[in-house]
């Protein structure tokens, strides 16, 4: 558990009983410090009872006590109508922060490495801390990614942590700092928690905000808003800026080139490895997630054969282009975690002859966009709330039939490709949608598509 003991007899609340939550009251417990919290939610607070403490409404209580709130970044806590808590302790001048926050003052001197973007994050995240690991470097992932901060095990400067950051963790943090920052790219989401696209795209920029003197902003150049946004960290100076491209040269930094991952930190254009060989990372969008953690892990410095070879032993993330076998000769994909079309468009990149299962809560913009990738698919099967707009969408360009529910969605894309007598027919699920309106999570819809999987590959192994 990380040391919190500077904390010692301070009055802090925690808004939100989560998993960060719940892990930010048992560290301030441990250190001493007098705890508020409370969770909206009644099955949240009663998570308190066996730590011995009694929930405090902090929509109602004293704001004058507290010394900071740390509140779970799903609450909003400015746009688009902050919680009673956080609009109180604004007024009261009390600062409100998250357990990022936290976790990186009290580590202040172990090396730590940044990753924020609008999709791919989770992988780099991952990917990252993997071949750390396999350097030899006790490594420790989390924060918008799985494990929560303030549940890490105390870390040395020859350690280092590995920490997802979301738009909205950013824009929780004061003197948090990073020795080295990455930001994969931005298109537009969580535009309502922001107040529209400039407040998100601000928001991310945060990542670079106290990254100063020798430590490394490493930023995409393949979309305008990150192009434009290397410009101007480049003019600011005070850091050293690496440009990361798939598209074209990145003089200085790290880019693909034909298949090739190439090394010009030091203006030398050396090869590092053919991307195409990385074969349980397909597509364009995973060679910008393997460009990334190479770049970080060169600013931990570690050298390129050790990084090459913790690529190679990637087991990768589940729900995310998660290949999980064949049945028939057909091919099972989750991609569940792909929750907007811009997800969605990358695991359409990467395959052919694809039978398609989208839908769900739908997103703003819906799937517009995606019908590039309609001569790779063969029909769409579409689920939830999002049915009857995604096939009004997709009209007559391109087979579709509604099934209602992942289940069905599932046997019938099976049916179908088995059929068809392909070579190599996938069945992806890359919803382009949230989960909420059939499952409570897209780890949740993700499972139960494998559970689905690994049925018909029983079934197809039993005796006929």
């Amino acid at each position: 558990m990380i040391d919190l003991s500077h904390l010692r007899g301070k009055t802090i609340a925690v808004l939100g009983l989560g998993k960060s939550g719940l892990a930010s009251v048992k560290a301030l417990i441990n250190a001493g410090a007098i705890v508020w919290a409370w969770d909206d939610n009644p099955d949240g607070r009663g998570l308190l009872e066996p730590l011995g403490l009694a929930p405090i409404n902090l929509a109602q209580c004293d704001w004058s006590e507290p010394d900071m709130l740390v509140i779970s970044p799903g609450i909003p806590s400015t746009f688009p109508t902050p919680h009673p808590a956080a609009e109180k302790a604004r007024r009261a001048g009390t600062p409100i922060i998250c357990d990022v926050e936290l976790l990186c003052t009290a580590l202040p001197d172990v090396p730590s490495l940044a990753i924020t973007g609008t999709n791919g994050k989770s992988t780099t995240t991952a990917l990252t801390a993997h071949i750390l690991d396999r350097a030899g470097i006790k490594t420790q992932a989390g924060g918008n990614l799985g494990y929560p901060a303030l549940g890490f095990d105390p870390a040395t400067v020859d350690d280092c942590l590995v920490l997802e950051l979301s738009s909205y963790q950013l824009e929780l943090l004061r003197d948090a700092s990073f020795d080295a920052s990455a930001l994969l790219n931005i298109t537009p989401d969580h535009l309502d928690r922001h107040g529209g696209m400039d407040g998100y795209i601000g928001a991310k920029r945060l990542i670079f905000a106290r990254n100063k003197g020798p430590k490394w902003a490493i930023i995409s150049v393949d979309d305008d808003i990150c192009a434009r946004m290397a410009e101007e960290l480049a003019r600011e100076g005070g850091r050293r800026v690496i440009e990361v491209s798939v598209h074209k040269p990145a003089p200085h930094g790290i880019y693909v080139d034909n298949g090739w991952l190439i090394d010009d930190l030091s203006g030398a254009q050396t090869r590092i490895m053919d991307l195409v060989t990385v074969s349980h990372m397909p597509g364009i969008h995973n060679w910008q997630n393997i460009a990334f953690a190479y770049a970080l892990c060169r600013a931990r410095g570690v050298d390129a054969t050790r990084i090459i070879d913790g690529i190679m032993t990637f087991p990768g993330l589940a729900h995310r282009q998660e290949r999980l076998g064949d049945v028939n000769g057909v091919t099972f994909v989750n991609d569940s975690k792909a929750t907007n079309a811009e997800a969605t468009a990358k695991a359409l990149s990467a395959y052919r002859d694809i039978y398609w299962i989208l839908g769900g809560k739908p997103k703003e913009g819906g799937i517009a966009g995606l019908d590039v990738f309609y001569p790779q698919i063969k029909k769409a099967y579409l689920i939830g709330a999002a049915a009857d707009a995604f096939a009004d969408s997709l009209g007559d360009d391109l087979p579709w039939q509604k099934c209602e529910t992942l289940d069905l969605a599932t046997k019938a894309a099976f049916a179908d490709a088995k059929s068809a007598g392909l070579d190599n027919p996938v069945i992806l699920l890359s919803p382009a949608c949230a989960s909420f309106d059939q499952f409570k999570s897209f780890e949740a819809r993700g499972d139960a598509f494998r559970d689905l999987y690994t049925q018909l590959a029983k079934a197809a192994q039993e005796p006929a």
